[in-house]
Protein backbone atom coordinates (compact mmCIF):
# COMPACT_ATOMS: atom_id res chain seq x y z
CA UNK A 1 0.00 0.00 0.00
CA UNK A 2 1.53 3.55 -1.52
CA UNK A 3 2.04 6.22 1.18
CA UNK A 4 -0.78 8.13 -0.37
CA UNK A 5 -3.63 5.80 -0.15
CA UNK A 6 -2.70 5.05 3.31
CA UNK A 7 -2.89 9.07 4.36
CA UNK A 8 -5.64 9.38 2.11
CA UNK A 9 -7.65 6.56 4.48
CA UNK A 10 -5.97 8.25 7.29
CA UNK A 11 -7.43 11.73 6.31
CA UNK A 12 -10.82 10.77 4.67
CA UNK A 13 -12.90 11.72 7.46
CA UNK A 14 -10.90 14.55 8.99
CA UNK A 15 -12.09 16.80 5.71
CA UNK A 16 -15.62 15.95 6.58
CA UNK A 17 -18.13 18.82 6.74
CA UNK A 18 -19.43 18.12 10.05
CA UNK A 19 -21.73 20.93 9.49
CA UNK A 20 -23.41 19.92 6.33
CA UNK A 21 -23.94 16.43 7.76
CA UNK A 22 -26.02 17.97 10.59
CA UNK A 23 -27.97 20.53 8.34
CA UNK A 24 -29.03 17.46 6.26
CA UNK A 25 -29.45 15.27 9.87
CA UNK A 26 -32.94 14.52 10.76
CA UNK A 27 -31.58 13.21 13.95
CA UNK A 28 -28.56 15.11 14.77
CA UNK A 29 -27.37 12.74 17.78
CA UNK A 30 -27.69 9.69 15.37
CA UNK A 31 -25.78 11.50 13.09
CA UNK A 32 -22.69 12.10 15.34
CA UNK A 33 -23.24 8.95 16.94
CA UNK A 34 -22.93 7.54 13.46
CA UNK A 35 -20.10 9.88 12.18
CA UNK A 36 -18.10 8.88 15.34
CA UNK A 37 -18.28 5.17 14.72
CA UNK A 38 -17.28 5.69 11.22
CA UNK A 39 -14.40 7.54 12.53
CA UNK A 40 -13.32 5.19 14.60
CA UNK A 41 -13.10 1.93 12.01
CA UNK A 42 -11.36 4.64 9.50
CA UNK A 43 -8.77 4.56 11.99
CA UNK A 44 -8.29 1.33 12.70
CA UNK A 45 -8.72 0.31 9.15
CA UNK A 46 -5.75 3.08 8.77
CA UNK A 47 -3.79 1.10 11.98
CA UNK A 48 -3.99 -1.79 9.98
CA UNK A 49 -2.47 -0.62 7.31
CA UNK A 50 0.36 1.24 9.02
CA UNK A 51 1.01 -1.78 11.12
CA UNK A 52 1.69 -3.31 7.85
CA UNK A 53 3.34 -0.80 6.55
CA UNK A 54 5.97 -0.44 10.17
CA UNK A 55 6.04 -4.58 9.91
CA UNK A 56 7.68 -4.17 6.23
CA UNK A 57 10.00 -1.30 7.11
CA UNK A 58 11.60 -3.81 10.66
CA UNK A 59 11.68 -7.05 7.71
CA UNK A 60 13.80 -4.61 5.30
CA UNK A 61 15.78 -3.32 8.54
CA UNK A 62 16.39 -6.84 9.90
CA UNK A 63 17.60 -7.84 6.09
CA UNK A 64 19.51 -4.78 5.92
CA UNK A 65 21.46 -5.80 9.19
CA UNK A 66 21.58 -9.59 8.18
CA UNK A 67 23.39 -8.42 4.90
CA UNK A 68 25.66 -6.42 7.48
CA UNK A 69 26.48 -8.99 9.24
CA UNK A 70 27.21 -11.22 6.47
CA UNK A 71 29.78 -8.90 4.71
CA UNK A 72 31.50 -8.30 8.23
CA UNK A 73 31.40 -12.24 8.40
CA UNK A 74 32.86 -12.98 5.13
CA UNK A 75 35.64 -10.11 5.44
CA UNK A 76 36.47 -12.37 8.29
CA UNK A 77 36.81 -15.03 6.29
CA UNK A 78 38.60 -13.77 3.74
CA UNK A 79 41.06 -12.63 5.90
CA UNK A 80 41.54 -15.90 7.99
CA UNK A 81 41.58 -17.40 4.42
CA UNK A 82 44.45 -15.28 2.84
CA UNK A 83 46.87 -15.51 6.46
CA UNK A 84 46.48 -19.26 6.09
CA UNK A 85 47.59 -18.96 2.45
CA UNK A 86 50.38 -16.82 3.48
CA UNK A 87 51.65 -18.78 6.29
CA UNK A 88 51.04 -22.02 3.30
CA UNK A 89 53.41 -20.31 1.13
CA UNK A 90 56.03 -19.06 3.63
CA UNK A 91 56.05 -22.64 4.20
CA UNK A 92 56.55 -23.81 1.03
CA UNK A 93 53.58 -25.39 0.20
CA UNK A 94 52.61 -23.21 -2.72
CA UNK A 95 49.66 -25.19 -3.87
CA UNK A 96 47.57 -25.39 -1.09
CA UNK A 97 48.77 -21.62 -0.18
CA UNK A 98 46.56 -20.90 -3.66
CA UNK A 99 43.58 -22.75 -2.57
CA UNK A 100 43.52 -20.76 0.66
CA UNK A 101 43.61 -17.85 -1.47
CA UNK A 102 40.72 -18.69 -3.65
CA UNK A 103 38.73 -19.21 -0.87
CA UNK A 104 39.78 -15.53 0.48
CA UNK A 105 39.07 -14.10 -2.99
CA UNK A 106 35.35 -16.48 -2.68
CA UNK A 107 35.14 -14.78 0.64
CA UNK A 108 35.79 -11.40 -0.43
CA UNK A 109 33.30 -11.64 -3.76
CA UNK A 110 30.83 -12.95 -0.87
CA UNK A 111 31.99 -9.84 1.10
CA UNK A 112 31.05 -7.24 -2.02
CA UNK A 113 27.92 -9.02 -2.57
CA UNK A 114 26.80 -8.81 0.94
CA UNK A 115 27.59 -4.91 1.19
CA UNK A 116 26.33 -4.02 -2.11
CA UNK A 117 22.81 -5.50 -1.03
CA UNK A 118 23.10 -3.36 2.03
CA UNK A 119 24.19 -0.52 0.08
CA UNK A 120 20.82 -0.76 -1.80
CA UNK A 121 18.33 -1.22 1.30
CA UNK A 122 19.41 1.79 2.48
CA UNK A 123 17.60 4.40 0.49
CA UNK A 124 14.52 2.20 0.60
CA UNK A 125 14.57 1.96 4.48
CA UNK A 126 15.43 5.74 4.80
CA UNK A 127 12.64 6.59 2.64
CA UNK A 128 10.00 3.67 4.89
CA UNK A 129 11.17 5.46 7.81
CA UNK A 130 10.19 9.10 6.70
CA UNK A 131 6.90 7.24 5.53
CA UNK A 132 6.27 5.62 8.89
CA UNK A 133 6.73 8.50 11.22
CA UNK A 134 4.38 10.93 8.93
CA UNK A 135 1.92 8.03 8.91
CA UNK A 136 1.96 7.75 12.59
CA UNK A 137 1.69 11.92 13.12
CA UNK A 138 -1.56 11.32 10.66
CA UNK A 139 -3.14 8.63 12.96
CA UNK A 140 -2.43 10.51 15.82
CA UNK A 141 -4.16 13.96 14.55
CA UNK A 142 -6.89 11.68 13.51
CA UNK A 143 -6.74 10.26 17.20
CA UNK A 144 -7.18 13.68 18.28
CA UNK A 145 -9.78 15.25 16.51
CA UNK A 146 -12.17 11.86 17.16
CA UNK A 147 -11.30 12.43 20.95
CA UNK A 148 -12.60 16.26 20.33
CA UNK A 149 -15.43 14.95 18.45
CA UNK A 150 -16.53 12.75 20.73
CA UNK A 151 -15.70 15.75 23.78
CA UNK A 152 -18.07 18.26 22.19
CA UNK A 153 -21.05 15.49 20.98
CA UNK A 154 -23.09 16.69 23.35
CA UNK A 155 -22.69 20.18 23.24
CA UNK A 156 -23.05 19.82 19.25
CA UNK A 157 -26.32 17.78 19.70
CA UNK A 158 -27.67 20.76 22.03
CA UNK A 159 -26.96 22.89 19.38
CA UNK A 160 -28.20 21.10 16.12
CA UNK A 161 -31.51 20.86 18.59
CA UNK A 162 -31.68 24.39 19.21
CA UNK A 163 -31.08 25.33 16.16
CA UNK A 164 -33.81 23.11 14.78
CA UNK A 165 -36.63 24.55 17.45
CA UNK A 166 -35.38 28.01 16.53
CA UNK A 167 -36.22 27.31 12.85
CA UNK A 168 -39.57 25.45 14.12
CA UNK A 169 -39.87 29.17 15.89
CA UNK A 170 -39.54 31.08 13.44
CA UNK A 171 -41.52 29.17 10.85
CA UNK A 172 -44.46 29.53 13.04
CA UNK A 173 -44.15 33.09 13.36
CA UNK A 174 -43.83 33.44 9.52
CA UNK A 175 -46.95 32.22 9.12
CA UNK A 176 -48.71 33.62 11.46
CA UNK A 177 -51.34 35.32 9.30
CA UNK A 178 -52.51 32.13 8.34
CA UNK A 179 -52.40 30.44 11.96
CA UNK A 180 -53.17 32.76 14.11
CA UNK A 181 -56.25 31.75 16.16
CA UNK A 182 -57.43 35.36 17.00
CA UNK A 183 -58.50 35.98 13.58
CA UNK A 184 -61.42 33.04 14.24
CA UNK A 185 -62.43 35.72 17.35
CA UNK A 186 -62.00 38.78 14.94
CA UNK A 187 -64.47 37.29 12.29
CA UNK A 188 -66.78 36.48 15.05
CA UNK A 189 -66.59 39.95 16.81
CA UNK A 190 -67.72 41.38 13.67
CA UNK A 191 -70.94 39.15 12.94
CA UNK A 192 -71.80 39.60 16.90
CA UNK A 193 -71.26 43.68 15.92
CA UNK A 194 -73.44 43.41 12.82
CA UNK A 195 -75.97 41.48 15.07
CA UNK A 196 -75.59 44.28 17.38
CA UNK A 197 -76.21 46.99 14.72
CA UNK A 198 -79.16 45.09 13.59
CA UNK A 199 -80.41 45.16 17.20
CA UNK A 200 -80.31 49.07 17.60
CA UNK A 201 -82.07 49.77 13.98
CA UNK A 202 -84.77 48.03 14.82
CA UNK A 203 -85.02 49.11 18.33
CA UNK A 204 -84.77 52.93 16.31
CA UNK A 205 -87.33 51.73 14.10
CA UNK A 206 -89.50 51.01 17.16
CA UNK A 207 -89.21 53.54 18.53
CA UNK A 208 -89.83 55.73 15.54
CA UNK A 209 -93.14 53.82 15.30
CA UNK A 210 -93.98 54.96 19.00
CA UNK A 211 -93.31 58.80 18.71
CA UNK A 212 -95.59 58.57 15.86
CA UNK A 213 -98.56 57.01 17.33
CA UNK A 214 -97.81 59.80 20.59
CA UNK A 215 -97.74 62.47 18.09
CA UNK A 216 -101.04 61.45 16.79
CA UNK A 217 -102.55 61.52 20.24
CA UNK A 218 -101.24 64.67 20.98
CA UNK A 219 -102.81 65.95 17.73
CA UNK A 220 -105.81 64.78 19.06
CA UNK A 221 -105.53 66.26 22.42
CA UNK A 222 -104.97 70.15 20.51
CA UNK A 223 -108.19 69.57 18.79
CA UNK A 224 -110.33 68.99 21.56
CA UNK A 225 -108.69 71.79 23.15
CA UNK A 226 -109.74 74.30 20.51
CA UNK A 227 -113.07 72.77 20.10
CA UNK A 228 -113.46 73.55 23.96
CA UNK A 229 -111.94 77.62 24.07
CA UNK A 230 -114.46 78.12 21.04
CA UNK A 231 -117.48 76.99 22.92
CA UNK A 232 -116.29 78.93 25.84
CA UNK A 233 -116.11 81.61 23.26
CA UNK A 234 -119.38 81.62 22.16
CA UNK A 235 -120.76 81.42 25.46
CA UNK A 236 -119.39 84.30 26.64
CA UNK A 237 -120.87 86.53 23.75
CA UNK A 238 -124.20 85.09 24.42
Amino acid sequence: MTKQTILGRVTQLAKANINALLDQAEDPQKMIDQLIRDYTNNISEAEEAVATTIGNLRLMEQDHAEDQAAAKEWGGKALAASRKADELRTAGNAAEADRFDNLAKIALGRQLQSEKEAGTAEPTIASQTEIVDKLKTGLDQMKAKLGELKSKRDSLVARAKSAQAQNQMMDAVKNIDVLDPTSELGRFEEKVRREEARAKGKEELAASSLDAQFESLDALGDGAEIDARLAQLKAGAA
